[in-house]
């Protein structure tokens, strides 16, 4: 059941994604950030009484604090790569970095996978580098070009870091804290992106043709973040944040299934690597 649950995560992060980019063509990315996030805000609130009675502690709602603070330098940083180096680069270093350092952690702490969930994640690491790349490698040939992918692993590494460390301490609350740290997380979060919004003094206002995406983004991207939290409760953090990494997967088929985007083969190649290494960890 965890592991459907992981993956159901990587699905809802996957089309929130979808959505979320759907709507950066028309918006600022930081409006998208803080409008989504806000709604998903809601939904959390709205849903927290109604899950049961939850009694977050201090500490519950610190972790989801520190949550927030560990995904929102992740998005920062991945967006200024993205804005400023080589997407070829940030991209794919961010999202193996995001998965690999919840791994550390939860090995770690003592996770101990089987074999099963061992190959299973030997061949979903690989697939998040596939399903991310580009195809447009790096030319550093110049000193120019080295520089900028310097800049890009650095980015990279940091957005992942931050991705990681998003997971690691969304996992830590205790189950009797309900939703309450996730609406931590995301207070803080939506806190520290509409501030650099505003010290870069760029618009989070919305079009209007385009909120009913950016709110189902938002929506979208808080059911993942459950979830994910419900998952970790029946299995390990490894495993879960190996199957959860996959979600640039459902990405891909939205955007082949609206758009009729072409699917390089190397991106399909990660597609059934991302399949066998999922189904491989659920039979752990």
């Amino acid at each position: 059941m965890a592991i459907l649950l992981a993956a159901l995560s990587a699905l809802l992060y996957g089309s929130a994604d979808f959505a979320g980019g759907l709507a950066t063509r028309s918006n600022s990315v930081r409006s998208v950030l803080v409008v989504s996030q806000i709604a998903g805000t809601l939904v959390a609130l709205i849903a927290a009484p109604l899950i049961g009675p939850n009694s977050p502690s201090l500490t519950d709602l610190l972790w989801g604090a520190a949550a927030g603070l560990g995904g929102a330098v992740g998005l920062v940083s991945l967006y200024r790569g993205i804005a400023s180096t080589l997407v070829s680069v940030v991209s794919p270093s961010s999202a193996l970095i995001g998965a690999v350092v919840p791994v550390i952690f939860g090995l770690a702490a003592g996770d101990r996978p089987s074999l099963h969930a061992w190959i299973g994640i030997a061949l979903c690491l690989p697939a998040v580098l596939l399903l991310t790349a580009t195809g447009a490698g790096a030319n550093t040939d110049s000193a120019h070009e080295k520089a900028a992918t310097r800049r890009a692993l650095l980015h990279g590494l940091l957005a992942g870091v931050g991705f990681g460390s998003f997971f690691i301490a969304i996992s830590r609350p205790s189950a009797g804290a309900g939703l309450w740290p996730l609406i931590a997380a995301r207070s803080v979060s939506i806190g520290v992106v509409a501030l650099t919004a505003v010290a870069t003094g760029r618009s989070l206002k919305v079009e209007r043709r385009t909120l009913l995406t950016v709110l189902a983004a938002g929506m979208l991207d808080m059911g993942a973040n459950v979830a994910f939290v419900m998952a970790t409760r029946g299995s390990l953090l490894s495993l879960v944040t190996i199957v959860t990494s996959v979600f640039p997967a459902p990405t891909v088929l939205l955007a082949w299934f609206f758009f009729r985007e072409r699917i390089p083969l190397f991106r399909f190649a990660g597609l059934v690597m991302a399949i066998a290494g999922v189904a491989l960890i659920g039979l752990a």
